[in-house]
C-alpha cells in the first residue's frame, strides 16, 4: 500500500507542477523556532503522506586530518541504536508502519529524513523515532566496532579500483589541507581510532537546535509541522554562537599532473580546481555555462569533441558541486589507455576554447530551452521538493528560489557566461589526474 501511494505521489505532484502559473510554484512557509531551529513547510494535501528532515553543518568539513571520518560514522550510528531501542527496534518500529528512514551527508551537511503516511497511527511513530534518532543516539562501542570493520574492509577495496583512485586523488590536489579534501568516510587509520565517546562529544558539539534545519512538506497543517519541528529538536542543546565558517578555499597556485599507474585497460582521467559557492553570484551564468560545456549530456561540447567525432571517450563531462565555501569544478572522461594522452588533449584545449570564447548564441537559446522545459522535472515529486526546500534553508537561499529559477536562467547572456568562466576556470592552472594513463608526461 505504501509503496502504490508512493508512485501515485510522483504523478499527482507532476500533473500540479505542469499547469502551475509560472511565478506561484510552492508556498514556502519559513519559521524560526525559539530554540533558534529553521523551519520550511509547504503544505501538499494531494495525498495522504509526509516528508521530513532535520540537517545540521555537521558535514566532514567539520572533521579534521587526524579525526577523519568521525563525522560520518557519527551519523551512521545514529541509527543503529537510539533512544533505549536497539537497531533491529529502530528499524522494526519503521517497518510497522511502512515508514523510510533516510540520511543526508556531504562536505558541509548531516542530518536524517522520514517518509511515511501523514494518518497520526502511521506518522507519530515515525516521528518518534526520527526524534529519538537525532536527539538521543547510542554509540555502542560494540556497534562501532563492527561498523568499523565493515567500513574498513569498504576502504581496501576501493583502494583497489581506478576510479575511487583518481576521485580521491583529485580532491587531495584540489584542495590541499582544507577539511573538503578529505574522504567523508574517513581513512584506515583514522577510523580505526575513534571510540564511542568521540562520537558522542562530535554529536553535543553539531547537533544543536539552533543549527538544525528542519524541512517538511505533504498533508499537513502548519501547526501540525510546528509540532513536529520541536519534537525533534526538544531534546538538542542549544548554544549562543553561530556555526563557525569553514575555512576558505585557497585557489591553486600552479598547475598539477598526477600520472598514476594501474593495471586496467580503462584510464580514468580528472581535471579539476576550486569552483564556486552555493550562493555565489556567478551561479547561474557558471550552471548555465556548464550545461554547454560538459553538463547537457550528448548537446555539449566536451562530449561533442571528445566522443561524437573522435570516439575517444566512453563518458565525458562536466560539473560545479557549490558547497558552503567553493567546492570543485570537475571535467571527467574514461577511454581506452592508449588513447588517454589524445583524449586528455582534445579536452584541454575544448575547455581552453569554451573559456576564452564562451558558447555560441545557439548553443546558449539551445541550452536554456533544455534547462527550462526541464524545470518541471526537478520538481515532479514530493521528495525533489523536499530536497529543494532542505537546501534553500541549510543555504539560506531566498525563499522563492524556486520562483526565480526560471527567470534566472533565461536572463543568462553570452557575456556573462564568458566573464564568469574566466574569472573563475583557469584551464592552464588546474590539476590534471591520469590513472591507468600513457606514459608521456604532460
Amino acid at each position: 500500500m505504501m509503496h502504490t501511494m508512493l508512485r501515485s505521489a510522483a504523478t499527482v505532484v507532476a500533473l500540479v507542477v505542469t499547469i502551475a502559473p509560472a511565478h506561484a510554484l510552492l508556498p514556502i512557509q519559513a519559521w524560526t523556532l525559539d530554540n533558534g531551529a529553521r523551519v520550511l513547510f509547504v503544505e501538499n494535501r494531494a495525498l495522504p503522506m509526509i516528508d521530513v528532515s532535520i540537517d545540521f553543518p555537521a558535514g566532514y568539513g567539520r572533521d579534521t586530518r587526524e579525526r577523519s571520518g568521525l563525522a560520518s560514522m557519527t551519523l551512521s550510528l545514529m541509527r543503529l541504536g537510539a533512544g533505549g531501542l536497539g537497531e533491529t527496534e529502530v528499524s522494526g518500529a519503521l517497518a510497522d508502519v511502512g515508514a523510510q528512514l533516510g540520511s543526508r551527508f556531504d562536505a558541509d551537511r548531516a542530518g536524517y529524513s522520514v517518509r511515511t503516511l501523514s494518518s497520526a497511527a502511521e506518522r507519530e511513530p515515525a516521528i518518534d523515532i526520527l526524534a529519538r534518532v537525532v536527539q538521543q543516539p547510542l554509540f555502542s562501542a560494540d556497534v562501532l566496532g563492527r561498523e568499523t570493520r565493515r567500513l574498513v574492509a569498504g576502504l581496501q577495496d576501493a583502494a583497489t579500483k581506478p576510479e575511487s583512485i583518481a576521485d580521491r586523488a583529485l580532491s587531495l590536489a584540489v584542495f590541499g589541507d582544507h577539511p573538503y579534501g578529505l574522504r567523508g568516510s574517513g581513512e584506515v587509520d583514522t577510523i580505526t581510532t575513534l571510540t564511542a565517546e568521540d562520537l558522542a562529544a562530535f554529536h553535543r558539539r553539531w547537533y544543536r537546535s539552533d543549527y538544525s534545519v528542519i524541512a517538511i512538506i505533504g498533508d499537513l497543517s502548519r501547526d501540525a509541522a510546528d509540532s513536529i519541528a520541536r519534537r525533534l529538536t526538544a531534546g538538542l542543546p542549544r548554544g549562543a554562537d553561530a556555526p563557525p565558517p569553514l575555512a576558505a578555499v585557497k585557489p591553486l597556485d600552479a598547475p598539477v599532473v598526477q600520472r598514476i599507474a594501474h593495471p586496467a585497460s580503462q584510464s580514468h582521467i580528472l581535471l579539476g580546481a576550486p569552483g564556486m559557492k552555493r550562493d555565489d553570484p556567478d551561479y547561474f551564468p557558471l550552471f548555465v555555462g556548464n550545461y554547454v560545456l560538459g553538463g547537457g549530456g550528448f548537446v555539449s561540447r566536451i562530449v561533442e569533441e571528445v566522443r561524437q567525432k573522435r570516439g575517444l571517450a566512453y563518458s565525458s563531462y562536466s560539473y560545479f558541486v557549490p558547497m558552503s565555501e567553493r567546492g570543485q569544478f570537475q571535467v571527467g572522461l574514461q577511454t581506452r589507455r592508449e588513447q588517454a594522452d589524445e583524449a586528455l588533449e582534445v579536452t584541454r584545449a575544448t575547455l581552453k576554447h569554451f573559456v576564452a570564447e564562451g558558447p555560441t548564441d545557439d548553443e546558449l537559446v539551445a541550452a536554456k530551452q533544455n534547462l527550462v522545459g526541464g524545470f518541471p522535472l526537478r520538481i515532479d515529486s514530493n521528495r525533489k521538493i523536499h530536497d529543494y526546500l532542505a537546501t534553500i534553508g541549510f543555504y539560506r537561499l531566498p525563499i522563492d528560489y524556486l520562483d526565480q529559477f526560471v527567470d534566472r536562467i533565461e536572463s543568462v547572456t553570452v557575456a556573462q557566461i564568458k566573464d564568469a568562466f574566466q574569472r573563475r576556470v583557469d584551464p592552464d592552472r588546474m590539476v590534471t589526474v591520469v590513472v591507468a594513463g600513457g606514459a608521456r608526461e604532460q
